[in-house]
């Protein structure tokens, strides 16, 4: 902490329509991995507070679901409520866009941004621009939109203009005690994180329906100094989901124990026994109680 200096800290609220890079973007601020990503939309389910202490600044990033008007049902209903919920609750919000591409689904999150609120306009992935000069026009063009109060264009995977959008935000933090821990960097347990990070090899490694009818929950867990045994159950809708899931050979269920196992084993520097198996519950992800009971919001 810098002497004579008044420490800010708050919470950021990341938003924006599915599959937009918002949890590629917290991971690359916090410098670690603690929001799962694929090139599926709706790979979030859960609000996850990414931490980030630097000098006498703490910032709390808020990684939200991105905000679903396409399809409805119990799950699509209870994260959009959370992202709805998070931006009331936040003291300032990020938008993120991907540079060149407006859509119906980011047309739809800007009634959501809260006009009491400081709202950051982010402009990602300008990395995969052709033409760099279309920024503006683009950006001239959502403004129109709503009064935000900046805008950062960026690229969270090549690490460019992050500290521009840190110092944006910073600016904008009131000042307070630290919530966390200098060296947190989530407010998330590993059990949490380990369940994601199975569930994002399944959105990676699987076809286009199953992963938005399975979710992860870790049933056990035995940690010693000379490594961890982790049984995972997969819960999947209809019976017809299991050879799906485990492929050919069962050769689908290994690649995505054994891609999980690394990142875990990279998490706790540790070795990692896992063991996952697979359970029906029918339509889990249209019921609110079963829902809270798989630990959704």
């Amino acid at each position: 902490m810098i002497e004579n200096t008044p420490f800010k800290t708050g919470f950021i609220a990341v938003v924006g329509r599915p599959n937009v890079g918002k949890s590629t973007l917290i991971n690359a601020l916090i410098g670690s991995k603690i929001s799962i990503v694929s090139r599926k939309a709706q790979t979030t389910r859960h609000r996850i507070h990414g931490v980030l202490t630097q000098n006498n600044t703490q910032f709390v990033f808020v990684d939200t679901p991105g905000f679903q008007t396409r399809h409805g049902g119990a799950m699509n209903r209870m994260m959009n409520r959370v992202v709805t919920q998070t931006l009331a609750d936040v003291d300032v919000v990020v938008h993120v866009v991907e540079a060149g591409k407006w859509s119906e689904g980011d047309e739809n999150v800007v009634p959501l941004l809260p006009s009491s609120k400081k709202c950051i306009l982010v402009i990602s992935k300008v990395d995969l621009l052709k033409n760099k000069n279309d920024i503006f026009a683009f950006t001239t063009k959502i403004l129109q939109k709503f009064p935000y109060d900046a805008i950062v264009p960026l690229s969270a995977v090549k690490g460019v203009q992050l500290d521009i959008l840190l110092d944006e935000i910073a600016q904008r933090l009131p000042e307070g005690e630290p919530m966390f821990d200098e060296e947190a960097m989530t407010d998330r347990s590993v059990r949490f994180i380990t369940g994601e990070l199975i569930r994002e090899k399944i959105f990676r490694l699987v076809g286009d329906e199953l992963p938005y009818a399975s979710t992860v929950q870790i049933e056990k867990w035995d940690e010693t100094e000379e490594g961890v045994h982790i049984n995972a159950c997969v819960v999947v809708e209809r019976e017809s989901h299991k050879p799906i899931l485990l492929g050919a050979k069962g050769l689908h269920m290994k690649r995505i124990a054994t891609e999980a196992r690394q990142d875990i084993r990279e998490m706790l520097d540790k070795p990692v026994f896992l063991e996952i198996y697979i359970k029906v519950r029918k339509g889990w992800s249209d019921k609110e109680s079963a829902l809270r009971d798989l630990g959704y919001e």
